[in-house]
């Protein structure tokens, strides 16, 4: 199958491909369902928290680019098993068959907040090592809401280009300071239950 040809519109709408115009798929989009929380989406339009937004990837090109590249921009989209096994073998990797690695999501860090998910390395029912993972998606300037509308009307994109850009500053700060508030509770507040 060929890689289709992105503009500067949604990627991915309600997890999958805008592509994908399959009934079942369809019916899934009208849902506002998402693959991977296996449940609705969690991203609301501010002006009608019922109604979700749905985008999980933007077609983007930024001066650092060559061509228009899909940028994730729900952190929800990130939780697909490739990428826990892909964590797994490059942090912990082959493990001897007296050994499971467990997973807990949102693990508390009392005032701290919370840490998207902890990989735990245990052998039976003792934690000998953990790993710490914080997604962060990108986020956007202007909105992708025009693109969405007119691809629920039409099925289609009516604009080669719609006007919203990537926030790479608010991105990289936003992540700074996600990860120095985790790493800086993880010994006093941190409990994997």
């Amino acid at each position: 199958m060929n890689e289709p040809e992105f503009t500067r519109h949604p990627t991915e709408i309600f997890g999958y491909p805008f592509t994908n115009k399959d009934s079942a798929v369809q019916a899934k989009r009208d849902q506002q369902f998402c693959p991977f929380l296996n449940g609705e989406c969690k991203k609301p339009r501010k002006s009608q928290p019922e109604v979700k937004i749905g985008v999980c990837t933007l077609g983007y090109k930024g001066k650092f680019l060559e061509k228009i590249t899909p940028v994730i921009v729900c952190p929800h989209r990130f939780e697909e098993q490739a990428v826990y096994d892909t964590l797994k073998e490059l942090y912990f990797g082959d493990l001897p068959d007296s050994y499971q690695i467990r997973w807990a999501s949102e693990v508390s860090c009392g005032v701290a907040g919370s840490i998207d998910f902890v990989a735990a390395k245990m052998k039976g029912k003792e934690i000998e090592d953990f790993l710490c993972v914080e997604f962060q998606a990108a986020g956007t300037t202007g909105t992708p809401w025009p693109a969405v509308i007119d691809f629920k009307q039409t099925g289609h994109f009516q604009k080669e280009t719609y006007k919203y850009g990537i926030n790479w500053a608010g991105f990289n700060r936003f992540l700074a300071i996600s990860t120095y508030s985790s790493l800086s509770s993880i010994p006093s507040a941190c409990l994997l239950s």
